[in-house]
């Protein structure tokens, strides 16, 4: 919570630069933002995938060995790490904004993103932890990457083309 209440009032007191991010390769810091995004969002359909599986979703499957967990663990770790040149773009450049439904929407749901995962973070070397509790934050870490995904790529891929 403390996690998404700062990255919020950061963005919210922090006056946009409209100076983008730009990365190699990319038109525009949208363009970066928008793909990147779009690779998180793969990656953490990975996470999914491998999460059902270890926790025996697919009854038809064989139970899921270490390397299920060992591509769920590095999946997560990349789906991360290709989020923060987004979140620096967002915080830095843009800052926070709720000039649209959509616009709302993903800043709130950008700062949540970064504290849900936090929480899994520190839920999950907890072996007195709820059973439910890393499910439960899994599936919001999922759902606010998913609409994040929803109202950045979708929305850009959409509105812009598939662009680089």
């Amino acid at each position: 919570m403390a996690v998404s209440v700062g990255l919020g009032a950061y963005a919210r007191l922090h006056e946009g630069t409209g100076t983008a991010l730009n990365l190699a390769g990319f038109s525009s810091g949208l363009a970066a933002k928008s793909w990147l995004t779009a690779a998180a969002f793969v990656l953490v359909l990975v996470q999914l995938w491998t999460s059902m599986r270890m926790y025996g979703r697919f009854a038809r499957r064989r139970p899921a060995g270490p390397r299920t967990a060992t591509v769920h663990r590095w999946s997560g770790r990349l789906a991360v790490l290709v989020t923060i040149p987004v979140a620096v773009h967002c915080l830095y450049a843009l800052g926070y904004s709720d000039a649209t439904l959509r616009v709302l929407l993903h800043s709130l749901l950008g700062c949540f993103f970064y504290g849900a995962f936090a929480a899994k973070m520190l839920v999950l070397p907890r072996h007195d932890a709820p059973r439910w509790a890393l499910p439960l934050l899994g599936g919001l870490v999922f759902t606010a990457l998913t609409v994040l995904f929803l109202t950045s790529s979708v929305w850009f891929f959409t509105t812009r083309g598939l662009t680089f």
